[in-house]
């Protein structure tokens, strides 16, 4: 998820907010660490059908939703990345205000020292990961706690947000300590021992959380840090933040806790609510991310494979935070381009071949350094390409359908949808991402020529502004092992059927 810094935009949907407290972006390098992870089950969409009823029934419908998502998160990610190329730095928006046995991992901010670490010299910890497209999203879902005792929640996996953030409770008395009318999971802070609120006073309100949105109000030194989110399309969250305790599990079977992780716990919030999920797991590279405080404890290593977005299987498989198990029998590797557009993930294009032919794309749509670049981000389902380089693919893949009948359905930006009776992969030629170190990235057919409904298919691409960056999404990364390694700034990747 992207946060917008303007009354322009990105649409609200942050409730309530992780980040990590006075840490800063190092690893230490070859301390006992070797096989050690945390394992988080990405969970199949069918885990959660039985939970919630409010699912998109059709599914050209649940597509057009989809794309209607994904075309407000580009223009998001489009605002910040040309802020930040636009050398604005980082992005500031100071709001209006208004009136079991457990392993210890780490007691402060900071990753630990070696004698946390050498504790996990043999296990690793991964999360469940599912498919979300039951409920008119194309979010992949984690199951993750939080307090003392913990509290279950289900989160969106997104490594295009450096926050996780979830529905929230606080001191509420009376009717307000309801659950919503939707049955919707909250964290209830009053019920942890661990919460903690930030004093608005604190250096870590007035300086720290300042791209977090903090507000200025301080009615008493140990007022709690507030925040204040607005947005264009009329949402809006109101919360405090706290500091609070993760609860991971390990491959070994016990568990272990991540203490002083600061939330921000929303008591209201209005406009559209996020329909799916309890909130995002910030998976994105930035001092409050998630994944870079687990990850610091595992060789900073974070990995996922993302099943397929409309798997018929009751499947599950795993986010893992260090050594994972390999899913792959080939892994290829290519640089990861970090601290350049944070949170995103960047990765060197050369180009992109159909058929075995490089296309004519002009090689400043690939700088990430200059105005253009290439991100992952498994937030966004379809795959975002700048007009340069959107045309000819386009282009190119039609050629190869002109067989079948095009059919002239509303699904917003996806240009071209056909009658795929009699269809078969084979006639489509295919496509190849070239890396800058000469890997290949080369996805399956179905994960560009997409299924819309019964007896229809869509070319899964959508066209973005030049200048700008191109964002490969989650349905071209499913059935792929997708490795993050933070400290040798490198990205692995193998085709796999996430078992």
């Amino acid at each position: 998820m992207v946060t917008q810094t303007s009354q322009r935009g990105f649409p609200l949907f942050i409730i309530c907010l992780f980040t990590i407290a006075n840490y800063s972006l190092k690893f230490t390098e070859g301390i006992g660490v070797s096989d050690a992870a945390v394992k988080l089950e990405l969970i199949h969409r069918h885990h959660l059908q039985g939970e919630r009823r409010n699912v998109a029934a059709q599914p050209l419908e649940r597509l057009r939703q989809l794309v209607h998502s994904d075309a407000v998160r580009l223009r998001g990610i489009s605002l910040k990345v040309m802020l930040i190329q636009g050398g604005a730095g980082p992005v500031r928006r100071r709001v209006r205000e208004t009136d079991d046995a457990f392993i210890p991992a780490s007691t402060n901010g900071g990753g630990g020292g070696s004698n946390i670490r050498d504790q996990f010299s043999n296990v690793s910890g991964q999360l469940p990961i599912s498919s979300g497209a039951d409920f008119g999203t194309g979010q992949y879902f984690v199951q993750f706690r939080v307090g003392s005792p913990a509290q279950k929640v289900v989160l969106i996996a997104d490594t295009g947000s450096d926050l996780t953030w979830m529905n929230c409770k606080y001191r509420c008395r009376g009717g307000g300590c309801r659950r919503n009318s939707n049955k919707r999971r909250l964290f209830w802070a009053d019920r942890s021992s661990s919460f903690r609120t930030v004093p608005c006073s604190s250096t870590t309100c007035t300086n720290d959380l300042a791209n977090l949105f903090s507000l200025t109000r301080c009615p008493s030194p140990i007022s709690p840090c507030a925040y204040d989110y607005r947005y264009s399309d009329g949402s809006a969250a109101q919360g405090l933040f706290g500091n609070e305790t993760v609860t991971l599990s390990l491959t070994n079977g016990r568990k272990t806790r991540l203490h002083n992780v600061l939330i921000g716990c929303s008591i209201s919030s209005s406009g559209p609510t996020f329909q799916s999920a309890d909130g995002v797991i910030g998976l994105g590279y930035s001092n409050y991310s998630l994944a870079v405080k687990a990850s610091n404890l595992f060789r900073g290593i974070f990995s996922y494979c993302l099943v397929d977005h409309l798997s018929p299987k009751n499947v599950s498989s795993y986010l893992t935070f260090g050594s994972a198990k390999q899913q792959t029998d080939t892994m290829h590797y290519t640089a990861l381009i970090l601290d350049v557009i944070n949170p995103f993930y960047a990765v060197s294009i050369n180009g992109i071949s159909i058929g075995g032919s490089m296309l004519d794309i002009p090689a400043e749509i690939w700088d990430v350094k200059g105005s253009g670049g290439v991100i992952l981000d498994s937030g966004t389902s379809l795959t975002s390409l700048v007009g340069p380089a959107y045309r000819p693919v386009m282009a190119a893949l039609t050629a190869s359908l002109s067989g079948f009948e095009k059919l002239g359905l509303d699904v917003g930006p996806l240009e071209y949808c056909f009658n795929s009776t009699g269809f078969v992969e084979s006639v489509v030629p295919r496509l190849v991402f070239h890396f800058g170190d000469g890997a290949r990235f080369e996805p399956p057919v179905k994960s560009y020529v997409i299924d819309a409904a019964p007896g229809v298919k869509c070319l899964g691409f959508v066209g973005g502004a030049w200048p700008g960056v191109s964002v490969v999404g989650n349905i071209m990364q499913q059935n792929y092992f997708w490795e993050f390694d933070l400290v040798n700034r490198r990205l692995g990747f193998g085709s796999s059927s996430c078992k």
